[in-house]
């Protein structure tokens, strides 16, 4: 990490691209397409996913969601990646026929993988995940996998070839944060020289710094913009906290003592007896 201030020269590099920002933001349930915009904008984020199953792929200019986004520009002037999503899927053949509708319309090999097990908890299922994975990855896709925050799981997604391996920090769209950060310690020790994104469960920007402050490499997040009462100020709140997050981890923090520490060194002080 750059050791400087400027966090605009602490790039990363996921699927053969190299990005400034580490922020990745969803485009689903905004009030308005306008919100959705001006959250974008206000978030700095260089990539944006959107949901596959519930996107009107026939139009890709005018007033659509896709053709708007497809006139955003990043923070650099580059065109705004999008990153097709296979939220929705059960079953690893659902996912795969999705993510090869992604490519085909939307001209990228890039799919972010979700494969759910059940309506309630959202969790992925870790058997029809990386099946899907390993069919996607040799089928030429770069694959960014979102998962349990499992370091089996984590690890065997890694060891398949996905360009990205994203745990969950908790329940998609619960916004609790980071509900096992001891989980997600142990997957960025395992994993050191992967990107790692922290997926779902954030609610607030001091979650996202949190997530930066372990060591990943960026979050990804939807319902803290989109659910906000001021989407674009909270988007613009993310933005900061995971600036925070990440200065702070490359800063190095003091370690945890169980006991005080005073400040004050004692060399030097005066003896009032």
């Amino acid at each position: 990490m750059d050791t400087t201030t400027d966090t605009l020269s602490d790039t990363w590099t996921v699927g053969g691209v190299t990005l400034a920002s580490r922020v990745l933001i969803g485009t689903s349930r905004y009030r308005s397409l306008q919100t959705m915009l001006d959250a974008v904008r206000a978030s700095g984020a260089e990539i944006a996913t959107v949901s596959v199953r519930r996107l009107d792929l026939s139009d890709a200019s005018g007033p659509s969601m896709l053709g708007a986004l497809r006139e955003l520009r990043t923070p650099a002037g580059e065109p705004l990646r999008l990153l097709p999503n296979t939220a929705g899927c059960y079953t690893a053949k659902e996912a795969i026929f999705t993510a090869q509708l992604a490519r085909e319309a939307l001209e990228t090999d890039w799919v972010k993988l979700e494969v759910i097990g059940d309506d309630e908890t959202l969790y992925p299922d870790a058997v029809q995940l990386l099946k899907a994975a390993s069919e996607l990855v040799a089928d030429g896709f770069e694959v960014f996998a979102y998962c349990g925050d499992d370091p089996i799981t984590a690890r065997k997604l890694a060891d398949i070839g996905c360009a990205a391996v994203m745990p969950l920090g908790a329940p998609i769209g619960s916004g609790m944060g980071l509900v096992n950060p001891y989980a997600l310690r142990i997957i960025r020790e395992l994993l050191p020289d992967v990107p790692l994104v922290v997926d779902a469960g954030i609610g607030t920007a001091s979650d996202a710094a949190r997530a930066m402050e372990l060591g990943y490499d960026a979050v990804l997040l939807n319902t803290a913009v989109a659910g906000a009462e001021r989407p674009t100020r909270m988007a613009a709140a993310i933005r900061h906290g995971v600036a925070a997050g990440r200065l702070a981890y490359g800063a190095g923090r003091i370690p945890r003592r169980l006991y005080a520490q005073a400040s004050t060194p004692d060399d030097g002080r005066v003896d009032l007896d």
